[in-house]
């Protein structure tokens, strides 16, 4: 959790590398409380506007929650806190994300679907809030590292073709 703007508005930074794993036998039971905390915590902490940043780097399958379980959980939060986010950030979105996403955005309000931001890197993440309050797992942080370093090697592998070369030329 963190804080940004003049009346310190919340920042609520979500990690799904730290959820549990699917195959556990109290999975649902797991998630169903989980998610209980989270909403109990949010109405405590959100008086005004706030953001929340998802988290999905270094994030295998298993841990990811499931369709149903985010349905439930837009389903269930109140409109209060519905109109009070200004921004939902999903950092290091994976391809299984954005097509949950894409296929859920008839379902889900034009409002709420707006206020979906995706960011690849930890460097955009702080273009576009303070990040001197919130506190990022070291898993995450690596996870970005490890990804900028692949983007770099390609980028210049990609640079020191001869043939894209050629072709950046034309």
């Amino acid at each position: 959790t963190g804080y940004y703007g003049d009346g310190l508005n919340a920042i609520i930074v979500f990690a799904a590398c730290f959820l549990p794993d699917s195959s556990r036998t109290d999975y649902n039971y797991v998630m169903e409380n989980l998610f209980l905390y989270v909403i109990s915590t949010l109405e405590l902490m959100v008086a005004e506007d706030y953001m929340i940043v998802y988290l999905n780097g270094a994030t295998p399958r298993r841990r990811m929650p499931g369709l149903g379980w985010m349905k439930k959980c837009y389903q269930m939060i109140d409109r209060r806190l519905r109109k009070n986010l200004k921004s939902f950030i999903i950092v290091h979105p994976s391809w299984f994300i954005r097509t949950i996403l894409a296929v859920t955005r008839p379902f889900i309000s034009s409002k709420f679907s707006s206020k979906i931001q995706y960011v690849n890197t930890l460097a955009e993440l702080r273009e576009m809030i303070p990040m001197e309050y919130v506190l990022i797992p070291d898993s995450i942080v690596k996870y970005d590292e490890e990804k900028c370093i692949k983007r770099r090697m390609r980028t210049s592998c990609l640079s020191n073709d001869p043939e894209m070369t050629s072709v950046e030329q034309e």
